[in-house]
């Protein structure tokens, strides 16, 4: 074990990241011993996703010693990661089951109050409505008692009304509650005291208190946060103990940690107490392996697009780090919780196409999913997907993985000839607006993380990955302008790879409003004190040593009057009045860049502090991406031709098939042509060129631009 690895099992060097994905889980095997990679994947079981992450496991410990199969290697497995998509898919569905809300007594409006913003675009109505509560209100019940902003108690706690609240839902069956009191990020007496009470009176309903969930102000999001994670507790906590103790049955002792969305992982025993940690685990660990590897390969301003069965996420890299955020949202709930800022559409290899009762070519975001999939998967599907449209135009290769998942080209072209007789159009037509919709649904979600926070999204190296994210870069680069695209080697698992790249992370915040001008750094320094013991407390949990421990303060600012605040670095050593102008200069500077406009030097607007945060980060060794010799040789070998169509008006044209595993550094590829790999694929259409990089990344750009 190397300094600040996690300690594993004896003489165990195998590190293993599976990321469960709509259609298929892909699997990365990290032997620290030798450095060397495996990867592979596997169809996903949606009804029991256990079954396909230990298929999973099984088949690549098979790939490193396949006389001795999978019972064989199991020794050799030091730990497990895991990229889940349990809690996202069971929030974008709705599915929050029947929750109860538990809030100050003349305060239980706070979810219908909510907040005045309006979602750009109305849609198809002339009113927006407010989506349905996620609790509806009589399924709210109020507790007197009250505490001030600082935590002094106005009221006290009336623990007799609340042991008839905790009988009154009971009675009634509703087992999930989440619990709120005003201003318990400050102290949090009364929600303790409240939880006590269910323990007493209510011993089998599962409880999410907001001081534990999110120790921060504004009760709206606090509360909102807190249902969430009430919300999926019962369903993740059931995933992950079912995995953890399959994981048991086969190897004892095997270290088992999942993706948390604010980049870091976290042991499953944690987890099941920080369920809503988890909604971003998959789309979090695929940002991440992406932003290593372009770092690697030279690019610092990077888009990723993960495109997979049922979904494409894209997030912005800057300097090698996916942007943070705390004002993310899941379907229609939002959580305020630190992630990695990912913006989800539903444009997966899997999306369905349909037409609109105005008789109009619709895609997405209803997916077939792994079961029962695309028509030319022949397990029963009856609607037309991205996938069908890419198999009928030639675009990808009539199997998946290499061959173990033949494809059935004839049903797939059946289907979108019905499609096109609908829509009056050719086979070819109907085929091409299918992608072209798509492209453009993923060049939307590129233009919200993008243009809409203030970026120009021509500035930005696009990196795509996923078993289908790659599938239509070229339409990409030209519908936004971008010049490059960098397509990681083994794209498929780039999920599954990024879960072997990140540290263990806990975040801790506490609220404590206070002018600059008026803080009392000795105040300061407590508060941060006592969120880094409580980060340290974690990390020792998780085995890591103090020495082996790192701690990242930050702190969320203002302009006096302001109602949103700004992330700044807080520097470390003791907090001192250099250490908070450092902070206020750096929050000008933040704002400016930002906004474009700042008050430095302007006595009159004051800097205020809002909330302090401490991540406490366990580091972990990460894998190494090799740099290869460049070959001499410019021209790929190509050995396979087929008819393939980019363009329904220029119909199917000769291209180059080529396998990716027989290109080389300094190896270049000219449109048309299709570059196959297990797992992905890459149509490269005319005008274009890939060229392979000392990393066995391609490159693509347009065909006379520099490399």
């Amino acid at each position: 074990m190397t300094s600040g690895s996690r300690p594993g099992r004896i003489n165990a060097t195998l590190r293993i990241g599976i990321d469960t994905g709509g259609t298929f889980t892909d699997v990365v095997a990290f032997d620290e011993s030798t450095g060397e990679l495996l990867t592979t994947k596997t169809p996903s079981t949606p009804t029991d996703p256990a079954e396909g992450f230990l298929a999973g496991i099984d088949k690549v410990l098979a790939l490193i010693d396949p006389e001795g199969g999978p019972a064989a290697g199991r020794d050799t497995v030091a730990a497990v990661a895991h990229g889940t998509t349990v809690a996202t898919n069971q929030l974008l569905e709705g599915k929050v089951g029947r929750l109860g809300f538990i809030t100050n007594a003349g305060y239980e409006a706070v979810l219908e109050i909510a907040r005045q913003s309006v979602p750009d675009g109305y849609g198809n109505s002339y009113f927006w409505v407010k989506p349905d509560r996620i609790v509806p209100r009589d399924r709210v019940r109020g507790v007197a008692g009250r505490l001030s902003w600082t935590g002094e108690e106005i009221r006290p706690f009336d623990t007799d009304g609340a042991r008839e609240v905790a009988r009154w839902f009971r009675a009634r069956g509703i087992d999930t509650l989440g619990v709120c009191f005003l201003h318990s990020y400050a102290d949090p007496a009364h929600e303790e005291a409240m939880r006590a009470v269910l323990a007493e009176e209510h011993p089998e309903a599962v409880v999410s208190i907001s001081s534990d969930v999110l120790r921060e102000y504004r009760e709206y999001e606090r509360s909102m946060t807190t249902l969430v994670d009430a919300a999926v507790k019962p369903k993740v906590s059931a995933y992950v103990r079912s995995i953890a103790g399959r994981l048991e049955e086969l190897t004892e002792g095997l270290p088992f940690s999942v993706m948390k969305s604010n980049g870091g992982v976290l042991s499953a025993a944690e987890v099941v107490h920080q369920p809503i940690t988890t909604v971003l685990s998959g789309p979090a660990a695929g940002a991440l392996g992406a932003a290593m590897i372009a770092s690697v390969a030279g690019f610092d301003r990077v888009l990723t697009c993960d495109g997979g069965g049922t979904s494409t996420d894209v997030s912005v890299v800057v300097d090698g780090e996916p942007t943070l955020t705390t004002e993310g949202t899941v379907g229609v709930y939002p959580s305020k919780i630190p992630m990695i800022d990912v913006v989800t559409v539903g444009a997966g290899g899997g999306s369905i196409a349909w037409l609109s009762p105005e008789r109009t070519l619709k895609v997405g975001p209803q997916s077939a999913g792994a079961d029962p999939g695309p028509l030319c998967y022949s397990k029963g599907g009856s609607d037309v997907t991205i996938t069908d449209a890419h198999v009928v135009l030639g675009r990808i290769p009539p199997h998946l993985l290499g061959g173990e998942i033949p494809l059935d080209v004839d049903a797939a072209r059946k289907g979108l000839e019905s499609l096109a007789a609908a829509l009056g159009l050719s086979l070819e037509e109907a085929a091409t607006g299918v992608l072209e919709i798509s492209a453009w649904n993923q060049a939307n979600a590129l233009r919200q993380i993008t243009v809409r926070r203030g970026l120009d999204v021509r500035d930005f190296t696009l990196t795509t990955f996923g078993g289908s994210g790659s599938l239509l870069l070229c339409r990409l680069m030209d519908v936004l302008g971008i010049s490059t695209v960098l397509v990681p080697h083994s794209p498929g698992n780039v999920s599954a790879f990024g879960l072997l790249t990140v540290d263990v992370k806990n975040d801790y915040v506490q609220t404590a409003v206070r002018l600059a001008s008026e803080l009392d750094p000795a105040e300061v320094e407590r508060l941060y004190d006592g969120l880094a013991a409580r980060a340290a407390a974690a990390l020792e949990t998780e085995g890591f040593p103090p020495e082996a421990q790192r701690f990242v303060r930050t702190a969320d600012v203002r302009y006096f009057g302001q109602a949103f605040e700004v992330r700044v670095p807080v520097p470390g050593g003791p907090v001192d009045a250099d250490v908070v102008s450092a902070v206020a200069e750096a929050f000008h500077r933040e704002h400016r860049s930002l906004y474009g406009y700042d008050f430095a030097g302007d006595d009159t607007q004051q800097v205020e502090w809002v909330s302090l945060r401490v991540s406490g980060i366990g580091p972990i060794r990460r894998p190494a991406i090799r740099r290869h010799e460049v070959t001499r040789i410019a021209a790929a070998p190509t050995t396979v031709r087929r008819p393939v169509c980019f363009d329904a008006r220029a119909g199917y044209v000769d291209a180059a098939v080529l396998d990716r595993a027989s290109l080389l550094p300094g190896h270049e590829v000219h449109g048309p042509a299709v570059i196959e790999e297990y797992g992905s694929t890459v149509p490269l259409h005319p005008g274009f060129v890939a060229r392979v990089d000392p990393y066995l990344n391609l490159v693509v750009t347009r065909a006379g631009s520099p490399a």
